[in-house]
């Protein structure tokens, strides 16, 4: 896949204080900007669609948000859902918190939520046996699908 190959003398640093701060929301995939979060796409997603919800400030704990950031998260995450059901009509979503490395969490220096899009039997064989998932769609055409998405239910909502 091509994302996987490109090299960014940006990723060096935390990837949710330098996407945001270059600008760049399409090479980004940066979805939507808010006052206190913003949300962006995967780059190494478990499924289509799958994207973040993270604050500009950079903390590492859910108990360390300000309360007005923690609804401005939940608001997004309701705004993600909104789309990603209007635009790629799942089943299901998980939707979480890896807080900590040993929890899982990729970048554990700066809390970010998970909206995981899910439709029925979309796991498949190749994730047991080779570990290896099958995306069926590009991230970019996912990000434009999205972002086009948000803009529609926003519309709808004033």
């Amino acid at each position: 896949m091509a994302f996987i190959e490109q090299k960014d003398p940006q990723r060096s640093g935390c990837i949710f204080c330098v996407q945001p701060a270059a600008h760049q929301d399409e090479k980004y995939h940066i979805l939507y900007r808010g006052e206190r979060c913003f949300m962006m796409l995967n780059l190494y997603p478990y499924n289509n669609g799958h994207l973040m919800i993270a604050p500009y400030e950079h903390l590492g704990g859910l108990e360390q948000l300000p309360v007005e950031t923690l609804a401005e998260m939940m608001a997004q995450a309701q705004l993600a859902i909104k789309a990603v059901r209007l635009a790629m009509q799942p089943d299901g979503f998980n939707m979480g918190i890896n807080q900590g490395k040993v929890a899982g969490a990729g970048f554990a220096e700066h809390i970010h939520y998970h909206i995981v899009p899910r439709w029925e039997g979309d796991t498949n064989f190749m994730p047991v046996l080779a570990d290896i998932k099958v995306m069926p769609e590009h991230l970019d055409m996912v990000y434009r699908k999205l972002r086009d998405a948000i803009k529609q239910v926003q519309e709808q909502q004033r």
